[in-house]
């Protein structure tokens, strides 16, 4: 192990970009969770997904309303981050799509592992040279924010000890895990006694294979590259979804003076170097206000390496600190009684109540809004308090370095200030709530301010989104970082078994590599482009397995504008094509009529002919074409083969159903006659 960091950290928080991973201790592992293309993993509910939103889902599926508890882990301890979802008073309700049952209600045991997702997750690991567990013991993960109905999140560990090759080095494969996908949340409401979260079941059960890296990321870009090379041998397989939601990356970053965070929601991976080098300035910045308000209470310095903690010094300060801030909190809703914000008057109608937390020492501290170098928020104190409130499901908190503002005047402040009777040095946060609510939410303000005087608080942080995409890279907490107790075994799955020849035949027929393929695609006679789209559409094998007896270039247009339809459909109307029983133009329109069907030769043709699709006669096609020229005989002698484009389009408005092939040939060796 390296020695710990001695001195400060170097650089600018406000540019993100220039912050050194070497000189600043940057620690960064990757987890990636990947969907499986077959069925559930515990249920044999269909792999479906259906397209509804909150305003749209069906009247007829069923809806569920559920309360979850923390449970106790196996040594007895109740997991951090299940203590505190569980004080967070939300009810959950659950709409059941057609692909969950009486298993994804937990209703009912769950069945034994879907033997397909083991095999994909058992070829993932060969291709990450890990080593595979003899015996699948499928754990219970405790998730208690709602997205389980069970409460819990069953996952089973495959293999470890991998490798995965990147560009910039390799990076350890800590271990591959085969899991339970989460319901897809569809609204949260809010009510007098708290947060209502509805859910959709549809996606609840489907197989995910998690695979977790070691901290040997080195870089942020090194990051951004070694999500891309495990999104590719995942997809080598070709048994994993594809699309937006199919595969999603945590980040685990950590800096010498910070600690580690996990990052969620990077989906898109050109935001990933971004998002971890804001989170490296965020994490500088707090070491460094740690720092200042430390000696503000004359407390011993931080040093520069986590490594080089006292823990029993770490407690003293946090015993000070808690009795520097103790809880304490004011009814400060007389103040606010002549205010004109109608938010606030809205809210004092409605029941709500504005208390206010003194935060002795913290006047200037707390923070307002600032951008980097990059247009991106500056972190800074009162956003992390904002967020901690808004996980008691307040909209948020105001603080007194932001007022006056949000239509709370300076008289208000000073109204404010008299009650808690605070100095000019104090800040204090005000939250408007029904008081249940409110408290809570300033218990958790309080808990994060406290945290101020350590390192960044070991915790999971979500990327903020606005409008489908990540608003400048930052990101707000979740919840603390969950620990050993959130899990337990599963005693409703069997033990699955892995033997020594079930894993030789995985090795022995791996999928084909990217290169492999490529130089499959080279003996055809298409273009670089029609191979550069078949394989990243993973489309090549249905290419190759179909293409016997038919043209190379047309076959692979038709398999690439028709990629979601039944390949031996496609390949039955090619070859009527090619027969002459259809025109190139009315390949798809044919398609799309049988999706439902396998036609016979003799149904397509027939289909063809009544519809207008058949091709015209060749040589009444040339007689016609001769025509065309002939009217135009002073064009075509001004334009010379110039005049084809013109005149392509007035033929085959002429023409009807005709092969464009066929038509361009004829109109070419008409024109070359006249031209003569």
């Amino acid at each position: 192990m390296a020695e710990p960091i001695r001195a400060e950290p170097v650089g600018d928080v406000d540019d993100a970009s220039g912050l050194s991973p070497d000189d600043l201790g940057f620690m960064c592992g990757i987890e990636v969770h990947q969907q499986l293309a077959t069925g559930k993993l515990h249920s044999r509910q269909p792999g479906v997904l259906y397209d509804v939103t909150i305003d749209t889902v069906p009247e007829q599926w069923n809806r569920f309303q559920r309360r979850l508890r923390a449970a106790r882990g196996e040594g007895g301890a109740i997991d951090i981050a299940a203590r505190f979802e569980s004080r967070r008073n939300r009810s959950f309700v659950y709409v059941q799509s057609p692909n969950s049952g009486l298993i994804e209600l937990d209703e009912q045991p769950p069945l034994p592992h879907d033997v397909d997702a083991v095999e994909i997750a058992l070829t993932v690991s060969a291709l990450l040279e890990a080593k595979p567990v003899s015996l699948l013991q499928t754990m219970r993960k405790t998730v208690v924010d709602g997205s389980n109905t069970s409460g819990f999140q069953r996952t089973s560990l495959i293999s470890v000890d991998g490798v995965l090759s990147t560009e910039t080095g390799p990076v350890g494969i800590d271990v591959v895990c085969l899991e339970e996908d989460s319901a897809r949340k569809l609204d949260t409401l809010s009510t007098g006694n708290g947060e209502q979260v509805i859910y959709n079941l549809d996606r609840l059960g489907l197989p995910l294979i998690e695979i977790a890296t070691s901290p040997d990321v080195i870089s942020p870009e090194h990051a951004k590259e070694t999500s891309m090379a495990l999104g590719r041998c995942l997809r080598q397989t070709r048994k994993v979804r594809r699309g937006l939601g199919s595969i999603r990356q945590d980040l685990n970053v950590s800096l010498a003076c910070g600690d580690r965070v996990e990052i969620k929601g990077c989906q898109d991976l050109s935001w990933i170097p971004r998002i971890i080098r804001l989170e490296m300035a965020r994490q500088l910045h707090f070491y460094r206000l740690a720092n200042v308000l430390r000696s503000d209470l004359s407390l011993p310095a931080l040093p520069p390496d986590r490594r080089s903690d006292d823990i029993a010094l770490e407690e003293e300060v946090a015993d000070a600190v808690s009795e520097h801030l103790p809880l304490v909190l004011h009814d400060v809703s007389e103040s606010f009684s002549a205010c004109e914000s109608k938010m606030v008057q809205t809210g004092l109608a409605k029941g709500s109540v504005m208390l206010a937390l003194p935060l002795p020492g913290l006047a200037g501290k707390i923070g307002v809004k600032a951008l980097d170098k990059e247009g991106a928020q500056l972190p800074r104190l009162g956003r992390e308090l904002a967020g901690a409130a808004k996980l008691a499901g307040v909209k948020g908190v105001f603080h007194s370095d932001e007022l006056p503002a949000y239509g709370i005047e300076a008289e208000h402040v000073d109204s404010v200030r008299k009650h808690l009777d605070v100095a000019s040095a104090d800040g204090f946060i005000l939250c408007l709530a029904p008081k249940w609510q409110a408290e809570l939410a300033l218990e958790s303000v309080l808990t994060r301010a406290r945290k101020a005087w350590h390192r960044t608080a070991q915790e999971v942080r979500n990327v903020v989104v606005k409008k489908g995409a990540p608003d400048d890279g930052t990101t707000t907490p979740m919840r603390p970082l969950p620990g050993g107790a959130r899990m337990y075994p599963e005693t409703d799955v069997p033990v699955f078994s892995l033997t020594n020849e079930r894993w030789h035949e995985i090795l022995d027929n791996l999928p084909m590599t990217d290169t492999e393929r490529n130089h499959r695609l080279s003996a055809f006679d298409i273009s670089g482009d029609q191979a550069g789209q078949l394989l990243a559409r993973e489309l090549d094998d249905i290419f190759v397995d179909h293409s016997g007896g038919l043209p190379h270039k047309g076959w692979a247009s038709v398999v690439l504008e028709n990629d979601t339809a039944n390949p031996i459909l496609c390949a039955s109307v090619m070859a009527a094509k090619e027969e002459g029983l259809l025109t190139r133009e009315s390949m798809n329109q044919v398609i799309e009529y049988f999706s439902d069907a396998l036609p016979s030769r003799e149904e397509i043709a027939h289909y063809a002919e009544m519809n207008g699709f058949k091709p015209a006669d060749e040589g009444d096609l040339g007689a016609i074409i001769e025509g065309i020229v002939d009217e135009r005989a002073d064009f075509v002698k001004e334009r010379g083969m110039g005049a084809m484009g013109p005149l392509m389009g007035v033929v085959m408005q002429a023409v009807g159903a005709a092969d464009g092939k066929v038509v361009s040939a004829l109109l070419r060796e008409a024109i070359q006659k006249r031209s003569e």
